[in-house]
């Protein structure tokens, strides 16, 4: 049972219902068929899977402003958030999130994958895929089963579904914010354009500052989707597309203060700098000029922030065929963009010490903003005595294209008095990385509001020793480029049989991959006159303390090949017993697999010579999963109960501090040892609903690169995550608040220094003055909490001070919608 089939149920969605687009955002869908994981449209009870799914009304009460906001109401997944409009990272019952991204997790649109691999680094699925009035609802699977459901998904898949037309009519809605800068407009609109056919369209345009202050316009963007179904005897053909151009600021962590002890640490704000509600991003800080990875002089905008392009077509086809049903699935996406981000990792210090250590007897001035030139004192600069040595990261995507089909067969037999459902089909694609990545490191003092600035300085004899606020122009280790494809060939099948109360079920898969291609990375240096003022100073090459001699770049001819194969067999196997109309158990075991992808491009698991992978096992991630679990519905009441265990081997590719405190991703082999339960309730009397879930997880790393690592708790991971969204929808009127917390974790694998748990509570509200027009208002994090989601630091820094992520800060905004 593939996710084609699943898929295919989905978003084929059922006959066209003679309602207006006004009449179905009222209505209250309470249909409890899985479609996830299923040859047929299968009663949640009836089925051996984990599976949820967020309707549209629901989605539109949220009011997500991205999708980490939204993916924070599934049960079972773990959100770190607060990073933009991508870029945030998802694991699945306490899978090991050691990097970025959603290494287990696979984020789908429309049945099919964005990107084949969801860790890709700096850029990941959630960049190129956007929650609007598109949206019909979002289904997840989570657990072992997904392992057969698609490739490179061994924790779970999440799929967002869009509307196909089969309700009339549609809407527009303007939003804006009320404590922060960001206008947006929504429309969609369905109809049917005779018998058989039927058609739908959407999108969004907005612009604004973003939830934090950077001081200038930095997200501006927009989408447009739609679709055209025909509809005959047996089966459906859809034409589908997508065109996206957005640009948003990348949030990377932000300097804060931390005291107190490992065990009881205080994180606070700084003194003119707030993490929570202030980024490093400026209006003081525009063109940087920087040297590209071939050493070419290039100048870039730190105000860019990201900037993505995808243009997505596909075509789905269902029919029949005497007994047997097909479906062929199909999509090209062509995917590129641009970032520039700033990133603390280098240093945040004392300006004094910092000083001191390059330039001793030296002195400091404003190199932009509206001090230019003026002098400072390193004791009282920023009203905090703080300077930050940042990262100027920019990467250029060429091209993420991806091409995927998917076929499958599928057939009921009738067999000893039961059914018994057979499916075989193919899945193949092809995942193009082409990306290039440098970057500078520039001086900036810590001032919020978007007010921080560039920062020169000038050695004992008041000559320039870094100048225009660049203290590197490039970066040795990190300066790379890559072009490679991959390409995924995978056979599954599977079968059912059901019989009375009992189902019993298996499915396998086997993916093979061939990976080809080239990489380079910076293995030359020069000394350039990048500001052409006729002299060399530090920063240009002619000495550095603690950096190459010269500026390092990627010499011509240098390029290393890729060029290996790996493979890997899934598989998974259920049981269902539906003990009464209203209660079922079941129980579940899964192996599934994970590929490498671009964490293995510069490691030394691939061969320097002839790019052949001299580590298999570093090829792909598998993941062993045992489930078992319990499922109740009745008068409006639903309840999930699923106890799992999990072990996980993997390569991975965590940042991790050197001698100096700079930050580099280290690639390393560990294995994980999870187990928890998860539980999913909804409760629902008349106008008055509670949804509500909650997932306990321990764990321990049972083998790592070295041994005092092994017994530890897996990084950033709370024994507890929970939501709890209880509202009240009335005629003219809905209320309802949405509750999502966790409990404490250690912010490094070490288990020394401890991030504190957080609660963040989110008010709704609705009103209806007349038919057709909704006044909407929504608050995130209502009591402004400091909900931190990482910290790098593995322990109470001497300095005090340490940089981290949370989440925003308290968000009001407020919208009107017309239905038409």
């Amino acid at each position: 049972m593939a996710i084609a089939s699943y898929s295919s149920a989905a978003f084929a969605g059922p006959a066209p219902k003679s309602v207006s687009a006004w009449e179905a955002s009222r209505e209250t869908d309470e249909s409890d068929m899985v479609t996830t994981g299923v040859a047929r449209g299968r009663d949640r009870l009836d089925s051996a899977t984990s599976t949820s799914s967020i309707k549209e009304n629901e989605i539109n009460k949220l009011a997500p402003r991205s999708l980490d906001d939204l993916f924070r109401n599934i049960p079972g997944i773990r959100v770190e958030g607060g990073a933009g409009e991508g870029l945030n990272s998802y694991t699945v019952r306490g899978l090991p999130l050691v990097n970025g991204g959603a290494k287990y997790l696979q984020i789908q649109e429309d049945g099919l994958p964005v990107l084949e691999f969801g860790d890709l680094a700096n850029m990941g699925p959630d960049v190129f895929v956007r929650a609007d009035l598109n949206l019909g609802s979002v289904e997840s699977i989570r657990g072992g089963s997904a392992s057969t459901f698609a490739s490179n998904a061994p924790g779970g898949v999440v799929n967002l579904i869009s509307k196909t037309g089969d309700v009339e009519g549609g809407s527009v809605q303007l939003s804006a914010g009320v404590n922060y800068e960001s206008n947006r407009v929504d429309f969609d609109y369905g109809s049917r354009l005779s018998d058989t056919w039927r058609f739908h369209i959407g999108g969004f345009y907005r612009q604004g500052d973003g939830p934090r202050e950077t001081g200038y316009t930095s997200t501006r963007g927009g989408q447009v989707k739609f679709n055209v179904t025909k509809q005959f005897d047996g089966g459906y053909v859809r034409f589908y597309g997508k065109l996206l151009d957005d640009k948003f600021p990348g949030y990377m962590a932000s300097p804060m203060s931390v005291t107190g002890t490992n065990d009881k640490p205080v994180y606070g704000k700084l003194p003119n700098f707030d993490a929570v509600t202030d980024t490093l991003m400026s209006r003081n800080i525009t063109d940087v000029t920087m040297l590209d990875s071939s050493g070419n002089t290039v100048t870039n905008s730190a105000q860019s922030g990201y900037r993505v392009k995808a243009k997505s077509a596909g075509a789905e086809v269902q029919f029949s065929l005497g007994d047997w049903s097909f479906t062929e699935r199909f999509r090209y996406s062509d995917m590129s963009g641009s970032a520039n981000t700033l990133d603390p990792q280098i240093q945040v210090g004392a300006a004094s010490v910092m000083l001191g250590y390059f330039v001793p007897g030296g002195s400091i001035s404003y190199a932009s903003g509206p001090n230019t030139g003026a002098t400072i004192n390193p004791v009282t600069v920023s009203g905090n005595g703080l300077v930050s040595l940042t990262t100027l990261g920019h990467i250029n995507i060429r091209s993420l294209r991806n091409v995927t089909n998917d076929f499958r067969a599928s057939r009921v037999w009738e067999m000893g008095g039961g059914d018994l459902t057979t499916t075989a089909g193919v899945y193949k694609s092809y995942q193009t990385i082409d990306r290039e990545y440098y970057s500078a490191v520039i001086i900036q003092d810590i001032v919020g509001g978007g007010n921080s600035a560039l920062i020169n300085v000038r050695n004992a004899g008041g000559v320039y020793a870094f100048r225009n606020g660049l203290l590197a122009y490039t970066d040795a280790q990190n300066t790379r480029r890559m072009n490679v494809d991959y390409d995924v060939l995978a056979p599954y099948g599977s079968f059912n049989f059901h019989k009375g109360k009992v189902s019993i079920g298996g499915s396998i898969r086997y993916d093979r991959g061939k990976v080809t291609g080239s990489t380079a990375q910076a293995s030359a240096a020069q000394v350039v006159d990048v500001d052409r003022n006729g002299l060399i100073d530090r920063a240009e090459g002619g000495s550095s303390v603690g950096l190459l001699q010269g500026i390092p770049y990627i010499a011509a001819g240098t390029s290393r090949p890729v060029n290996y194969r790996y493979d890997y067999v899934s598989y998974s196997a259920g049981i269902n017993y539906r003990v009464a109309d209203s209660f079922s158990l079941f129980a579940r075991h899964s192996l599934g697999g994970r590929a490498g992808a671009d964490a293995l491009l510069f490691s030394p698991a691939i061969s320097a010579s002839s790019g052949a992978l001299l580590n298999e096992k570093a090829g792909y991630d598998s993941v062993r999963q045992t489930e078992a679990g319990l499922k109740y519905r009745q008068n409006g009441i639903s309840l999930n109960l699923t106890g799992f265990y999990a072990t996980t081997r993997g390569t991975y590719l965590p940042t991790i501090p050197d001698y100096l405190g700079i930050k580099t991703p280290t690639l390393v082999s560990r294995s994980y040892r999870t187990y928890g339960a998860e539980f999913e309730g909804s409760v629902r009397r008349g106008a008055f609903s509670v949804t509500g879930s909650a997932t306990l997880t321990g764990g321990e790393i049972t083998a790592a690169e070295t041994a005092n690592l092994v017994g530890k708790t897996p990084r950033r991971q709370p024994t507890l995550i929970y939501t709890l969204t209880p509202q009240y929808d009335a005629d003219r009127f809905t209320i309802g608040a949405n509750l999502a917390g966790q409990t404490k974790s250690y912010t490094d694998d070490v288990n020394q220094l401890t991030m504190p748990g957080f609660a963040t509570v989110g008010l709704f509200a609705q009103y209806r003055p007349v038919e057709r027009l909704v006044l909407g208002a929504n608050v995130s994090n209502l009591f402004d909490k400091t909900a931190l989601t990482e910290v790098y630091s593995a322990a109470v820094p001497a300095s005090g001070i340490a940089t981290a992520r949370t989440l925003y800060g308290r968000l009001v905004s407020v919208s009107g919608r017309f239905f038409f």
